[in-house]
């Protein structure tokens, strides 16, 4: 028994949601059960919810730089309260809860090369003190086995929050909004964020890897926004 099951067993984790014992992990068994998991059908390349989980519309008009999306969840209760505690209020311990949900929603999607979470733009950063989207990362590319990449890729502008912009708005904001210094090349990369909108942001940052010589790039997102009326 390793040093970390020890301390587990001592002290067992306490559910995330409910407060219950949850033993190794951060949420337990039941509330595990109850999240709004993403499992209707869906847009491959998108995931958002099509009825015969064919190709969106919008993919079809406009194909996104990334090949594929994972989405674990729905951005619904009590993703909607759960990933603004990690990202605005510092609440740590609710990162590696949301990377092991990711970690089970791809575990048979393609194994990348390598994983590269969503950059945050280094004045960001300095306010939160930490990268949210890496803290996800950590977890799921420990529960994995993958390697994981902070150094290839970066925010070059700081760009104003994308929330409340229309699509397009959204599109311009992003534009240049990152660079690749990194060795992709014939590289599979799997981007990892909280969540997915519109994934303007994510085909940015697609595109960009694509343009660095990335042979295939997939997005893995804890949440994906659902239009009104659908739920995971």
């Amino acid at each position: 028994m390793n040093i970390s099951s020890f301390i587990n067993r001592l002290f067992p984790r306490s559910c995330l949601l409910c407060a219950d014992g949850a033993g190794a992990e951060h949420l337990c068994p039941a509330c595990l059960a109850d999240l709004p998991w993403h499992t209707q059908p869906q847009c491959p390349q998108c995931a958002t919810p099509t009825p015969l989980g064919q190709t969106c519309g919008a993919c079809l008009k406009r194909p996104p730089a990334f090949d594929r999306t994972v989405a674990a969840l729905g951005y619904a209760f009590p993703l909607d309260r759960l990933i603004p505690r990690l990202k605005y209020h510092g609440r740590l311990a609710i990162a590696p809860a949301l990377g092991a949900c990711l970690a089970r929603a791809v575990e048979g999607a393609p194994v990348p090369d390598r994983l590269i979470p969503m950059p945050l733009h280094a004045q960001r950063i300095r306010e939160r003190g930490f990268n949210h989207a890496t803290e996800i990362a950590r977890d799921v590319a420990k529960r994995l086995g993958l390697p994981l990449d902070l150094d290839s890729c970066r925010r070059i502008r700081d760009t104003p929050p994308q929330m409340g912009l229309k699509h397009d708005a959204r599109r311009r904001n992003v534009r240049g909004a990152f660079s690749c210094s990194g060795e992709v090349r014939g590289q599979r990369i799997a981007l990892v964020d909280d969540v997915m909108t519109t994934g303007t942001s994510l085909d940015e940052l697609a595109a960009t890897l694509k343009r660095a010589g990335a042979r295939e790039v997939s997005c893995w997102v804890v949440a994906r926004t659902l239009p009104p009326g659908d739920s995971a």
